[in-house]
């Protein structure tokens, strides 16, 4: 790609925008010359955060960071400077802020009688270690497109380690054993502290406005050009010699149909799929809309390039199967410190420090997490925000006698007190915004190597692809990582950069003797 030549990166996630940074820091390339074509009128994809405190606030999702893996991830965040104090990276301002708000999770458990349930032991037979053993050793090749329920006997999903590990990474049963293998490898020493979420790494407020607006507005000081709400509808390409070439690229925006030609040497990043597609609001007295992919477009464009050519991968794997990649998260807004004070007495963390609260008995299986105020940069001194999700929706409540994807935000909160014994009156002035999302764990289903395309396909010239559906050996998807060393990947091969990319950390590695004795040990 000569530096005069012009990208244009579809879709306006972290995936993107990191692409972009890397092309600029790395690459050379003029920011004049890269164009974000995002079709809602913010960035950012996934990693969403909007509201207000009369409104009531919103995050479809929060994500853990760890400072032993992610590291093409502050890899690039050591190059943003901040929003707040532009003297130091955004990797330096995240990494002071962890130093004040340790993490220790007193309450990490909590069972139906709002006991705290004791985790120093893992809960494993003598069978359950034999079986995550065989696990873990296994070959890819071996695992295919077989689930974890393949691998592990049903005791095992009664553990205190499964529902720790599940709830930290939002794993179900019927997910691929591939995915799950590659977490207990990459996560390795997650094995040592998941009980307390130890190694979690915390932004000073939520990641929208801790990772996606400072990335954005360094992007903007470099003369990026975003262009918002813009719909893109179709990549126009040729194959000829078994050569894909996009040649033009269509688009919405205004009401206008426009179309971009893609002259040689320039370059075409796209987000295939989404994990966030089709997503729902709620409110305090509607549940959220059931909708599908037929409701948007974020998958089209990829089914029409794997519909012409193999090398792009199969996405009728990962959205074919609502019920196996759907769960719903809620966002509420308080505007007195009542039950901020009341989960601190009874769990013994204050906010910022305890990380997820799992009612394993919820049959939603609901976890909550108080976070350090305040978690939006315009969030009044007097209001606290915090998030909670269930991995089960479409099971009857404990206490709402309805699935949880029915419920409207206040039948959402008179389950979560009714596992809390709190009394929904105290909370005063509430907004509980829930939010559906179909197709949130897809990249989980299970799925052969070739499900997944490379982030550049083989036959691909000038298309690049760059989400949480494409393959990169060793990683783990549903991280921000994954998502930013995929633009990595990319854009160096692209660019033909001369820089090594940072590789996977091998904690397996120079860890696996110490884990597989500590398998041994776990009770």
């Amino acid at each position: 790609m000569d530096k005069k030549s012009r990208a244009y990166l579809l879709g306006g996630g972290i995936g993107s925008l990191a692409a972009a940074a890397f092309m600029i820091r790395d690459g050379g390339i003029s920011g004049e010359n890269i164009f974000i074509l995002e079709v809602k009128s913010l960035l950012g994809g996934s990693m969403d955060g909007a509201g207000n405190s009369i409104d009531g606030y919103s995050l479809r999702g929060g994500r853990m960071l760890t400072t032993d893996n992610y590291e093409c991830t502050w890899d690039l965040f050591k190059s943003i400077p901040s929003l707040h104090t532009p003297d130091k990276s955004v990797y330096a301002e995240t990494m002071e802020f962890n130093e004040q708000h340790r993490s220790n999770s007193m309450a990490r458990l909590v069972d139906r009688r709002r006991a705290k349930v004791p985790v120093s032991s893992m809960g494993f037979s003598m069978q359950n270690r034999q079986e995550l053993l065989k696990l873990t050793q296994a070959p890819e090749s071996e695992l295919a497109a077989s689930c974890i329920t393949d691998w592990l006997s049903p005791e095992f999903f009664e553990t205190e380690f499964w529902f720790m590990w599940v709830t930290t990474f939002a794993f179900q049963p019927w997910h691929s054993a591939v995915e799950f293998k590659r977490y207990l490898h990459r996560f390795m020493l997650e094995f040592t502290r998941i009980e307390t979420l130890a190694g979690v790494k915390r932004t000073i407020y939520n990641q929208y406005d801790s990772l996606i607006l400072p990335l954005q507005s360094w992007l903007a000081s470099q003369n990026v050009r975003f262009e918002l709400d813009c719909k893109v509808t179709d990549l126009v390409s040729t194959h000829s010699e078994g050569e894909v070439i996009v040649t033009d690229i269509h688009y919405q925006q205004g009401g206008e149909s426009k179309a971009i030609a893609v002259e040689s040497g320039d370059r075409v990043f796209l987000q295939n799929g989404s994990m966030t597609d089709a997503s729902s609001l709620g409110s305090m007295a509607i549940a959220p809309k059931k909708l599908t992919k037929e409701d948007c477009n974020s998958w089209s464009l990829w089914e029409n390039l794997a519909a012409e050519n193999l090398d792009f991968g199969n996405p009728a794997v990962f959205n074919s199967c609502i019920a196996e990649s759907v769960w719903e998260s809620f966002t509420v807004t308080l505007k007195n410190s009542k039950f901020f004070d009341l989960v601190a007495n009874f769990s013994g963390n204050q906010a910022g420090t305890g990380g997820l609260i799992t009612f394993k008995d919820s049959n939603w299986l609901m976890s909550i997490v108080l976070a350090y105020q305040p978690h939006f940069i315009n969030q009044p001194k007097d209001v606290q925000v915090f998030w909670g999700y269930g991995l089960l929706p479409d099971r009857v409540g404990n206490f709402v006698p309805k699935p949880m994807d029915e419920c409207n935000g206040k039948e959402i909160l008179r389950e979560l007190c009714g596992h809390l014994r709190f009394d929904l009156d105290m909370l005063g002035t509430v907004n509980c915004i829930p939010c559906r999302m179909p197709y949130i764990t897809s990249m989980f289903m299970p799925r052969l190597p070739t499900d997944r395309p490379l982030p550049i396909p083989r036959s691909s010239k000038n298309l690049a692809l760059i989400s949480q559906f494409v393959e990169i050996p060793d990683d783990v998807v549903f991280t921000v990582e994954y998502s930013i060393r995929a633009a990595q990947m990319a854009v160096y091969e692209f660019l033909d950069i001369d820089r090594k990319i940072p590789s996977v950390t091998p904690h397996d590695k120079s860890f696996l003797v110490q884990f597989e004795a500590l398998v041994k040990s776990f009770k």
